[in-house]
């Protein structure tokens, strides 16, 4: 199998390549296996005939194979959206399913290098190759991602601060992003990085993302579906409805950056159509008002802290006072109502009593006969 450019007709007329690079295979993670640990049914030459009719009948032959060294992966990949769509490969009602992934389409056996160095980090170069090894299946997607400000930054710079596809789907675990599930827990999924405030003080961004936004009406409403209902689709806003999916730009981007008024208008009208030109205003960009951002807004809501506690702080003083002055007053009647009436002019000295009263027709000591 060393000598290059060798292949086998398979009964459907497809040519199976049949040539494995000695020096590559040399450089691969699997060279010191055997070929039959994973070519198990050959044992001897010449080989036993094969059945399989074409090229992808053979590499699914040989899935099982990865089992034996990989079963944690393998049962991984089984119970992910690969996996369920490869267990409906033949199904009429499914006829792309025999083209989901198999392990060998993402891991070519005779060419593939380590992924992770001594310390389990992942390689730089694994991060790059990860969307062009999905483009080979997911282009369309691709060639919007490679664009965005995440794919842009793996493909060209090799920036390990942003995300790639594994980031956000998972390697072997990967979901099925259509469902409501999926979408009530993706506000989390950004939240993996931007909260990190070791990556996103790097380039100016607030890590207060997940707070403003669960602290408004959209993330209050999904959180909740999240905790209570994570199946239950909801139609409030989650990151991705603004920011976009896998072609997400620069928020100063000309054409879709959210920090141009025009541009954030026409993601509130995806769900607000009657929204007018002044209804993105109201919007904080993610920002904690504070004396350098949205200072109007800092110093209106630094008032009303003030004002709001020392009116009701106040209210509360003169309820308590005239509260204190009333259980005064009946203390000392009820003490004065104890001691009688019999000594009247005294009790009157010490406050107790009604009080003198004096007749507005009286002006002397005597009385006057109106006889």
């Amino acid at each position: 199998h060393a000598v290059p450019d060798q292949s086998i007709e398979l009964s459907e007329g497809e040519m199976l390549d049949i040539s494995v690079d000695p020096e590559m295979f040399a450089s691969s993670t699997h060279f010191e296996l055997a070929c039959t640990q994973c070519h198990t049914t050959i044992k001897a030459f010449p080989h036993p005939q094969r059945t399989e009719e074409t090229r992808r009948d053979y590499q699914l032959a040989f899935t099982e194979s990865c089992k034996t060294c990989h079963e944690e992966q393998y049962t991984q990949v089984t119970d992910s959206i690969h996996g369920e769509k490869l267990s409906l490969a033949g199904d009429p009602t499914c006829p792309d399913c025999g083209y989901a992934p198999t392990c060998a389409d993402c891991h070519d056996p005779h060419t593939q290098h380590p992924v992770r160095d001594a310390s389990g980090n992942l390689l730089a170069a694994v991060r790059h190759q990860t969307p062009l090894t999905c483009a080979k299946c997911h282009n369309t997607i691709f060639e919007e991602y490679k664009n965005s400000v995440h794919g842009s930054g793996i493909l060209e710079e090799n920036n390990p601060d942003v995300a790639s596809c594994t980031d956000c789907h998972g390697v072997h675990t990967i979901g099925d992003p259509t469902t409501a599930a999926f979408r009530n827990s993706s506000i989390q999924l950004c939240a993996n990085c931007h909260t990190d405030a070791a990556i996103m003080d790097k380039y100016g961004i607030s890590t207060n993302v997940l707070n403003t936004y669960v602290a408004d009406f959209h993330g209050t409403t999904v959180t909740l579906f999240e905790r209570q209902n994570p199946d239950e689709l909801t139609n409030k806003a989650v990151c991705y409805d603004c920011h976009g999916i896998h072609g997400i730009y620069a928020v100063d981007d000309p054409q879709t950056g959210l920090s141009v008024k025009q541009n954030m208008l026409v993601a509130c009208q995806r769900c607000h159509p009657d929204a007018t030109e002044n209804f993105p205003d109201s919007w904080l960009s993610h920002y904690i008002p504070s004396p350098d951002k949205y200072p109007l807004v800092y110093y209106v809501e630094l008032f009303y802290k003030i004002l709001i506690p020392t009116v009701l702080g106040g209210m509360v003083v003169i309820v308590l006072s005239d509260v204190a002055k009333r259980t005064v007053f009946r203390k000392s009647r009820s003490s004065c109502s104890r001691r009688g009436r019999s000594a009247s002019t005294a009790a009157r000295g010490r406050g107790c009593g009604p009080g003198p009263r004096r007749s507005g027709r009286s002006t002397g000591t005597g009385s006057m006969n109106p006889s």
